[in-house]
């Protein structure tokens, strides 16, 4: 059986595989970051942007600053009140009920994309499926063309195949993201350009056309936006189904048990999004002298909040290292709390939810390949699978 609790190897200070914190926050002399890993700390960083920006690139040497043509419109990156403004202007596009539409395509997507493993016994789970899925679907969704897919698809391995953590590498790393994001823009761009000439049916079109209280969003703000959602997207939802198979493997009972009652599948999700949120941090940056558990923290210190450390905190989850997909309630950090709760997650939850079904439909018998144990990204800041081969018959 794979020991899914073995993964984070290559991670310093992320609590997920059943060791504990020595305490809910931790000051690094060397790097002067404060670590927050306690649920209650975390809660409070991430529900008070007064007092813990977002805007955190301003502690960052003048020149590995991003300009504001790469922020203007990166709503992770903002407060309130320009944050939800540009929310409100976002959400006028980005509607649930143009996600509910997607559920009969998604379902097709997966489908075909199933259909094209055939008869092969043995497959990589991520390469031909989790990490497909998600990608068709937001490309599809912004209007990106399906010749393109395969271009963006190997830019953003390059970008999570790095083991460097950006905040000990600095200079090397800013350097080759800001590379590959203006890759990125400079496509998303052109495309944008396009669909106020042009519209279309798509998401694209309904961002540079969305409009609240007589304002549109930039150029630079439509771009932005697009970025994060590719990104993010397709991150969250491959680590999503990814984490959620190899942790079902390590939980046969509990596997079984979801098999025979499809209603526990969203709460699988959940719970498997505690355990191994995608995203294993958040930074923040202090605005004013404050305190936080006890301890003081000056104005302009970079906080790192580890949410797989938040999510394993025994004052607020009974058994953490425990899968539990009844577990009630589940007020784990993996979707982001107060203003930055993400805005893609009911996407990720219905491309879950649909992926989970059908895997377990068309392969009842699915399991980890004995003889080749699964791959992690190497990227601190992520929990996911890089390479997940299983057996379907």
């Amino acid at each position: 059986m794979t020991d899914v609790i073995s993964f984070d190897t290559h991670q310093q200070h992320i609590w997920i595989h059943g060791e504990r914190p020595p305490a809910p926050l931790r000051f690094d002399e060397a790097t002067g970051i404060q670590h927050v890993y306690g649920h209650r700390e975390a809660m409070e960083v991430m529900g008070d942007p007064i007092t813990f920006s977002s805007d955190f690139q301003r502690l960052f040497p003048a020149e590995f600053k991003f300009g504001k043509e790469l922020t203007d419109g990166n709503m992770v990156r903002m407060d309130p009140p320009g944050h939800t403004k540009l929310r409100k202007i976002v959400n006028r596009a980005f509607t649930p009920r143009l996600v509910a539409d997607l559920e009969p395509h998604i379902v097709t997507l997966t489908n075909e994309l199933l259909d094209e493993v055939g008869d092969a016994d043995r497959v990589d789970l991520v390469d031909a499926f989790a990490y497909p899925l998600p990608i068709i679907v937001i490309a599809e969704l912004l209007g990106v063309p399906p010749s393109d897919r395969d271009w963006f698809k190997q830019l953003m391995r390059t970008e999570l195949y790095s083991s460097r953590d950006a905040l000990l590498d600095f200079e090397s790393e800013v350097e080759r993201r800001l590379a590959d994001i203006r890759q990125v823009r400079a496509y998303l761009a052109e495309h944008a350009a396009e669909r106020r000439h042009t519209p279309r049916g798509d998401l694209l079109t309904l961002l540079v056309e969305a409009e609240v209280d007589g304002e549109r969003l930039s150029d630079d703000q439509v771009v932005n936006f697009a970025n994060l959602l590719l990104i993010a997207g397709h991150i969250t939802t491959t680590s999503l189904i990814g984490n959620t198979v190899l942790v079902l493997a390590d939980n046969p009972a509990q596997a079984a048990r979801i098999r025979a009652d499809r209603t526990l599948v969203p709460g699988a999700i959940e719970e498997s999004l505690r355990m191994y949120p995608p995203f294993q941090r958040i930074l923040r940056a202090t605005m004013r002298d404050t305190e936080l558990g006890g301890h003081e923290i000056p104005r302009d210190r970079l906080v790192s909040v580890w949410l797989g450390a938040a999510n394993r905190d025994e004052s607020v989850f009974s058994d953490p290292h425990v899968f539990d997909p009844a577990r009630d309630p589940k007020p784990h950090l993996a979707w982001g709390r107060g203003a930055h709760f993400c805005l893609g997650t009911p996407l990720s939850r219905l491309e879950g939810r649909i992926a989970l079904n059908i895997l377990f439909d068309r392969y009842p018998k699915l399991r980890i390949d004995p003889e080749r144990p699964p791959t992690f990204l190497p990227s601190p800041d992520f929990t996911s699978v890089r390479e997940l081969p299983v057996v379907l018959r």
